[in-house]
């Protein structure tokens, strides 16, 4: 069976294991989510379950929102989001307390946008000569044939939009858990800014 959860990157720091190793790791505070909402096969053509994550006023939602809310019997959320193979009961929470020490997740979140870079940032292009003669700094080079075929071909690298895409880590591994305080410590970096959102899941 699968299990969700919903969590805020806090930041990044280092914890010594029970062996006196150093790791670095990222400090997220994953949920307490609760479950808004039961999908079946029969009534919606799939079976998951719908948390919700970080309670907010009611009057920052429309009436169907704060409808969804009531009929689930559970405070107004912030953010949705659906669980696939995943069982739950409408209005129950979901907290940390559902990962171990040593569980593998998979991490999922919108990494940074670094808004428009140039082809050498993007696509870690060489460049040209830094020579004071030299005319070609930082610019791409040739994009192609003359004549033949006369256009640009789909694909070629080139300055564009960079970051601000879905990310997923998989087998990020949990260092520790803070059922206390909602925190989890998972090795290594995710993606994402501070305060970014970010879906764990993992498959026991």
């Amino acid at each position: 069976m699968a299990t969700g959860l919903l969590a805020k990157k806090i930041g990044m720091t280092q914890i010594y294991d029970e062996t006196g190793k150093l790791f670095p790791v990222s400090v997220l505070r994953a949920g307490p989510c609760v479950v808004s909402q039961v999908k079946t096969v029969e009534k919606d053509g799939y079976a998951a379950v719908q948390i919700g994550f970080d309670a907010l006023r009611e009057k920052l939602l429309s009436k169907g929102e704060i409808g969804h809310f009531k009929k689930a019997g559970i405070a107004p959320q912030r953010i949705l989001a659906e669980f696939r193979d995943m069982e739950g009961q409408s209005g129950q929470e979901i907290n940390v307390s559902v990962f171990n020490a040593g569980d593998t997740v998979r991490v999922t979140g919108i990494s940074k946008g670094k808004g428009f870079q140039g082809s050498m940032k993007r696509h870690g292009f060489g460049g040209g000569p830094a020579a004071h003669g030299s005319k070609f700094h930082r610019a791409p080079g040739s994009l192609g044939a003359n004549t033949f075929p006369a256009e640009v071909w789909r694909g070629k690298r080139m300055p564009g939009r960079t970051g601000g895409d879905q990310i997923t880590l998989r087998n990020v591994k949990i260092v520790a858990v803070d059922a206390e305080n909602n925190l989890l410590f998972v090795k290594g970096a995710v993606p994402g800014a501070r305060t970014a959102l970010l879906r764990i899941e993992v498959t026991k």
